[in-house]
């Protein structure tokens, strides 16, 4: 017996809206049924400061150099701490007290693999490592890629924490559908390939920051995601997978936010509504 719920697109969609307006800001959403190809879409081609949702394309740009022997994901890297500005190549360093990584700063001057890198940028979404990794890869490359996978919108123009770029207003940017197409390809094993997609998926199950698309989800639930936040600004965008298999993507984007913690409990509850419509779906 199925349990009780929307089953209506539109009633979703209203539910949605009711929820998301409680609080004072800008949201998107965007879901994929990823059996049907039915699509639940707001504000999806709105653009949005990336925050660290960044990382999931630099993921993928990183895991298709190395399926082209550009190097290995075993392969090492010397930890350092100083970046060239895109706006004029001047130097910079991030501060530990910036990031939600510490332990990798203690690292400085020694070799840690690319996988080690790649797998903190994601679950404890390491500002430092992301910055490692995009000088390794490219920001331009990773852009490229994102428009090859029918990513129109997003930009991955820099590292995290340029200054110098943010006061020039460059800055990485989103949407939501942009997000629901990479997390698509990636759940259709078409990201890069099956083997690198299947390896993406596994590193992104083990986020640890879990307070919006799986907070109100049942533990037998799987969420493959990445989050991102800064002043302002709240994002989740992932793939749920149920134990039989069956998945879907939801993208949950949020910005000029004045409760941060109200709105981050109206996007898990928004979450929820989306998981109930979709078991009434099947």
């Amino acid at each position: 017996m199925l349990p009780s719920g929307t089953k209506d697109p539109g009633e979703l969609r209203n539910k949605i809206n009711a929820e998301l307006t409680k609080n004072k800001g800008v949201f998107a959403m965007a879901f994929r049924n990823l059996a049907s190809g039915e699509e639940i879409l707001i504000n999806e081609k709105m653009n949005f400061h990336a925050a660290s949702t960044m990382k999931t394309p630099v993921l993928i740009e990183a895991y298709k150099q190395a399926n082209a022997r550009k190097f290995s994901i075993n392969d090492s890297l010397i930890v350092k701490n100083e970046f060239k500005s895109i706006v004029d190549g001047s130097a910079y360093s991030l501060d530990p007290k910036d990031d939600s990584e510490t332990e990798l700063y203690t690292k400085a001057g020694k070799k840690v693999k690319i996988y080690d890198l790649l797998y903190l940028m994601i679950i404890q979404s390491s500002n430092l490592a992301t910055n490692i990794i995009i000088d390794l890869v490219g920001a331009q490359n990773t852009n490229k890629t994102m428009r090859e996978m029918g990513a129109s919108d997003i930009q991955v123009l820099r590292g995290v924490e340029d200054t110098k770029a943010h006061r020039a207003g460059l800055n990485n940017t989103t949407t939501a559908y942009d997000q629901m197409m990479i997390f698509s390809k990636m759940a259709e094993g078409l990201a890069v390939d099956k083997s690198s997609s299947d390896a993406m998926i596994n590193i992104l199950l083990d986020q640890k920051f879990n307070d919006k698309i799986p907070a109100k989800l049942p533990k037998k639930v799987k969420v493959a995601h990445k989050t991102g936040w800064i002043t302002g600004v709240n994002h989740d965008a992932g793939i749920v997978i149920f134990p039989d298999g069956r998945k879907y993507v939801l993208v949950l984007l949020s910005k000029e936010l004045e409760n941060d913690k109200a709105a981050v409990k109206s996007m898990a509850k928004v979450s929820k509504m989306v998981y109930d419509y979709f078991l009434n779906h099947e």
